[in-house]
């Protein structure tokens, strides 16, 4: 795959504990030596400024053309606040479904809460908090209309009707069928077909902010108090961002 895909690739675990173990298992067999031949490898740690060090080599790896790989948590410090846009992120990787540690006390206490006063049942909640944070991880290549990357569910329960349902709908909208269970040479497939797409040059025309007056807004979606609008104000703009998600 990082042969495939240039620049640079993320890949978020669902904890700390997992991708110790899921890196340990590819230095053994061999997945890390044959991954540096394409990229760098960059990893994130509990400790904050190892990984600011680690961040900013990854980001003059991709400057240079070189390309590089980072390694990161789900709930972690990159999932939270760093954007992976433009050729800093041309795909980014989600192993496994990142589920809370439901022995937490604290966690224990919410789903409580919700099931006695909103009879949110303990399972629905966690779907949709896992579904939530996954979406989150994957939308850090995606940051600007102009932008573009590949996002790689990689784990089954994806497939889920459960699992699948509670992603945006701006996910969901390039989930079509034949991007599900896919073999690793077809995923390689589409990798290099939706890359070549995308690397053609922009249509600056398509480009141009469409913006509607406040009338035209109201006659969209109109309001049920005429009274309460301000007359000369504002514009709204809707924009789309190109994602493939496999």
């Amino acid at each position: 795959l990082c042969g495939s895909i240039p620049d640079g690739v993320v890949a978020f675990f669902t904890s700390y504990s997992y991708m110790e173990s899921i890196i340990s298992e590819w230095d053994g067999m061999g997945v890390l030596r044959q991954l540096t031949k394409h990229k760098l490898v960059f990893i994130e740690t509990k400790d904050v400024v190892e990984t600011t060090l680690a961040l900013d080599n990854y980001r003059r790896a991709c400057d240079s053309g070189r390309g590089a790989v980072f390694l990161s948590v789900a709930r972690g410090k990159v999932s939270e606040g760093i954007n992976f846009d433009r050729h800093y992120g041309r795909a980014v990787i989600m192993f496994g479904v990142p589920f809370q540690y439901t022995l937490s006390h604290v966690l224990r206490a919410r789903l409580e809460y919700l099931q006695t006063h909103y009879q949110i049942r303990e399972q629905d909640f966690l779907n949709f908090d896992a579904l939530r944070q996954a979406s989150q991880c994957v939308g850090r290549v995606i940051r600007s209309k102009t932008d573009y990357g590949l996002m790689i569910f990689a784990d089954s329960r994806y497939n889920r009707h459960d699992k699948r349902s509670k992603l945006p709908k701006w996910i969901l909208q390039f989930m079509h069928d034949g991007y599900l269970n896919l073999s690793t040479d077809m995923a390689l497939q589409h990798v290099k077909h939706f890359l070549r797409v995308m690397a053609q040059p922009v249509d600056q025309a398509a480009l141009q902010s469409v913006l509607l007056t406040l009338e035209e807004v109201e006659q969209m979606n109109p309001s049920p108090d005429q009274g309460s609008t301000l007359p000369g104000e504002g514009g709204a703009m809707l924009t789309e961002s190109s994602t493939a998600a496999v």
